[in-house]
């Protein structure tokens, strides 16, 4: 009887285990499951040797990178701690609201709760910073496959969208990278809503829980940086104003409402709805930076400085390892070439060109996804289009919410991108292999149709310098807030924010694309540090430390101040390896 009981129970045990092994096997050969580990090879091999050394280099420089390290690092640290400081971050003190002096990449705030310090923040930037491009891959083939294109269109899409040779210029601009929730949202309401350019509207298709995903999505794109966010949910706002006039003209011609289901809507409402709110979130404390600091408002004339020619779209950055050596004569026409070599590249355009007139998709959408990539060109060229940028970039700067924030224009053309990977994609797709006919045959042309991946992909192949990370000087360490860093001021403070990870202590220092009145009075006001008139300012200010980095000083005003007398003066000095630490309590 037991020995019964026994086998039966056993055999339902092993027959689970089969259904669930059968289930995995089903889910790791399954299209999306492909499509991430896909993603996640290309990310590691396309950005190498980022995950080399992912704790002693980064990308590009230690500019931007470093600032960036900080900034994920210290959204981790504020939600953990004390979420209602989020945007007080420890830097540039005594200034509120200086989370807010660049763009932030507290999507990625999640990333920071584990690990801490310096090296942590440098390791999970490097992560950070291939994920990001698998993202974007993966975002983009969605988007491609969604609407109707071949699995090779959508990889055309994916790739080009993920290693477009115009990002090897903004390797060191992770917030500028970080587009894939783009793609990948714009996929999920597709979806949702049972919407393909082959297939237009279907409503047996209506998903409502991939509605919700994609606002969701969408939502989390904006909060790593309005730079790309504010476009991107301009351009929601106007795909929702176009399909509430579809359906507006639906109905009128018809007389009669058209079937909606009820999920659906109430799906969009409570999407659009959290979307805004999560934008508005994020858009207050900096119209607060903004009102306290009018410096941070960008003017045409800083936008002109970085508004590209014509021939910039057609220019690829020194990282491009196809590209980068033969347009070197072209970039040195260029009056900043960081921001206005643009080449989304020249087999992505060829192909599109081919899908406007061999496509999978309609007429009307080809014209249509034509034209959006000229709308972008052209507010891409910022101040060049038209001779003045008016009508152009210049008039969303003069007369759209928030669009005086972006000073480099060239960063739409991501827009350009995505566009024409779809005009790709529609060519691909109608290429591909019928199932019909010898099976040789049919691996020929799965074969051939890889060519145009591979050929993208060896345009976006990097030549991005990799350089060490300053480590952590060790007057730093356990160092007491609020603390001043000398010498104060330049790129030097980016390296000070990212330092100041190893338990982030209140910091004077901090570098964004305006400087504070209160750390400009700093600065002239510890020229002669340590005197007395520098020590009662900084009191009187609440700092209460001081480190001097003497390496960091030479041709400084303070190269000689670790000679300087501190007698009479009630502070006490220390001298700690590479640095002199000055406690200035009374």
């Amino acid at each position: 009887m037991h020995g019964d009981r026994f086998r039966v129970a056993a055999h339902r045990v092993g027959r689970g285990l089969r259904r669930a092994g059968g289930w995995a096997a089903r889910a790791a050969r399954h299209e999306w499951s492909l499509a991430v580990l896909a993603g996640l090879l290309l990310a590691v091999t396309m950005t190498w040797p980022t995950l080399r050394d992912p704790a002693g280099t980064i990308p590009q420089d230690t500019g931007d990178p470093t600032l960036q390290a900080w900034q994920v690092a210290w959204g981790g640290h504020a939600l953990l701690t004390d979420p209602a400081r989020l945007w007080h971050s420890n830097t540039f003190f005594p200034e509120p609201y200086t989370y807010a002096y660049s763009d932030t990449l507290l999507g990625y705030a999640p990333f920071a709760l584990v690990g801490e310090g310096p090296v942590a923040a440098v390791v999970r930037y490097n992560l950070l910073y291939a994920l990001t491009h698998a993202l974007a891959f993966v975002g983009a083939y969605a988007l491609a496959r969604q609407v109707g294109a071949g699995r090779a269109g959508a990889a055309v899409a994916g790739a080009s969208f993920a290693y477009a040779p115009w990002k090897l210029a903004q390797a060191g601009h992770l917030h500028v990278l970080c587009v894939g929730g783009i793609a990948l949202a714009l996929a999920m309401l597709a979806r949702g809503h049972g919407w393909s350019l082959r297939h237009g509207y279907r409503p047996e298709r209506v998903r409502p829980g991939w509605v919700a995903a994609g606002w969701a999505v969408a939502a989390w794109q904006v909060t790593l940086g309005f730079g790309i966010g504010l476009p991107f949910a301009y351009v929601l706002a106007l795909l929702c104003l176009t399909v509430v006039g579809a359906y507006g003209l639906t109905w009128w011609r018809r007389r009669a409402r058209p079937a909606a289901p009820r999920g659906l809507l109430l799906a969009d409402l409570a999407g659009a709805t959290g979307f805004a709110g999560v934008t508005l979130l994020m858009a207050a404390p900096y119209f607060e930076v903004v009102a306290r600091h009018p410096a941070g408002r960008r003017t045409v004339a800083q936008i002109e400085m970085f508004s590209p020619p014509a021939r910039g779209f057609l220019t690829a950055p020194p990282e491009s390892w196809l590209w980068g050596s033969r347009h070197e004569a072209a970039r040195a026409t260029l009056g900043f070439p960081g921001e206005m070599t643009l080449l989304p590249g020249v087999v992505l355009v060829a192909l599109a060109l081919t899908g406007l007139v061999l496509s999978a998709w309609r007429l009307r959408h080809r014209l249509a996804l034509a034209a959006g990539v000229l709308v972008s060109l052209a507010l891409a060229a910022g101040t060049t289009f038209g001779g003045d940028g008016d009508p152009g970039y210049v008039t969303l700067v003069r007369h759209v919410p928030g669009w005086d924030g972006i000073r480099t224009p060239g960063r739409l053309v991501l827009w350009t991108t995505l566009l024409l990977g779809l005009l790709a994609a529609g060519a691909l797709t109608v290429r591909e292999p019928v199932p019909t006919g010898r099976r040789d045959w049919r691996r020929a042309a799965r074969a051939l149709l890889a060519l145009p991946v591979l050929l993208v992909l060896a345009e976006g192949v990097n030549r991005t310098p990799h350089v060490p990370v300053p480590a952590e000087p060790a007057a730093l360490r356990g160092v007491r807030g609020p603390v001043l860093v000398l010498p104060l001021g330049g790129v030097r403070d980016y390296h000070v924010m990212l330092w100041s990870t190893d338990g982030f202590p209140r910091t004077v220092n901090g570098f964004a694309s305006f400087t504070p009145a209160s750390q400009r009075r700093t600065r002239d006001a510890t020229l002669g540090f340590p005197d007395a008139d520098s020590v009662a300012y900084l009191r009187a200010s609440g700092v209460r430390t001081v480190v001097l980095l003497p390496p960091y000083a030479v041709g400084t005003p303070w190269q000689d101040a670790a000679d300087r007398p501190t007698d009479g003066l009630g502070i006490r000095r220390e001298q700690v390896a590479d640095g002199v630490v000055y406690h200035l309590d009374p």
